[in-house]
């Protein structure tokens, strides 16, 4: 896959969460994870982080949106349901991307939303748990960016040598 990508949350309150994203992250190649105005018990992540990704990838925790800090050429993408967001599904991943999801109980702070080069919506009729929405948009960054080929016009997966050469890669 090209590129690479950070993940992280802001006003995040519950550890369980944070460490369910976390895991999350690890498990689909993030490159950081980042808070911003996280609640000072989210430390007992460790517990629900059982890939223990603090030992796998760096931790960046910003108190306000205005400490937040990218790497040359990071954009910032917002995930929030907005009438002006980007359907996920529609929406073209930059190479070097962070994603931010919002609070467990709210949304993304207008300071936040304006510091994002683009917000994108997962077309659902109301929200969803954080870990669950993160693990949405990291599945589909690494369908649209992870070189797969097109799915079959018929249903069902690949031929089996087409698969067998798909895994060589």
């Amino acid at each position: 896959m090209r590129g690479y990508f950070g993940i992280g949350a802001e006003g995040i309150s519950k550890p369980m969460n944070l460490g369910a994203l976390m895991r999350t992250a690890h498990a689909f190649g993030a490159s950081f994870f980042f808070t911003i105005d996280a609640a000072p018990k989210v430390r007992d992540a460790y517990r629900a982080d059982t890939s223990k990704s603090f030992d796998h990838l760096p931790y960046y925790p910003f108190e306000r949106a205005a400490d937040v800090r990218l790497p040359k050429g990071c954009v910032l993408v917002g995930v929030e349901l907005l009438d002006e967001a980007v359907d996920l599904p529609s929406f073209r991943h930059p190479a070097a991307a962070a994603y931010v999801l919002g609070r467990e109980r709210g949304s993304l702070s207008p300071e936040v939303t304006a510091a994002c080069a683009h917000v994108v919506q997962i077309p659902t009729k109301f929200c969803l748990n954080v870990g669950l929405a993160g693990a949405l948009v990291m599945y589909d960054r690494v369908i649209a960016m992870g070189g797969y080929p097109a799915r079959p016009i018929m249903p069902g997966g690949p031929p089996p040598a087409m698969e067998a050469a798909l895994k060589k890669k």
